[in-house]
């Protein structure tokens, strides 16, 4: 490949990337979302972090499915207290950490 198509293709993954990122920002600026969305638009990182976490839950590595539940419980109590996502991911690594420890 030549560098002017690797350039030209770097540029359209970045405009493919920021455009809709901006878009949001341009067409709600000085809006005030209705209190549901903005209900609903608040856990949407919770339910993303669920979905990666739940299946993995049964497909550990080791087969000890015990260590799964135990990273999935310590997740769900976490976010349940109300703290953010990078939080609940830290927490979750640090009660298995622990876990695997002692276990």
């Amino acid at each position: 490949m030549s560098s002017s198509i690797i350039v030209l293709t770097i540029i359209g993954m970045g405009l493919v990337t920021y455009i809709p990122r901006m878009i949001p920002f341009v067409m709600f600026q000085g809006k005030e979302l209705p209190p549901f969305i903005q209900g609903v638009l608040k856990n949407v990182p919770y339910a993303t972090l669920g979905a990666l976490i739940f299946p993995a839950v049964f497909f550990i590595q080791e087969g000890n499915i015990l260590f799964g539940v135990v990273g999935m419980a310590a997740a769900f109590l976490i976010a349940i207290i109300g703290a953010n996502v990078i939080l609940v991911v830290l927490g979750s690594i640090a009660i298995l950490s622990a876990y695997s420890w002692f276990f």
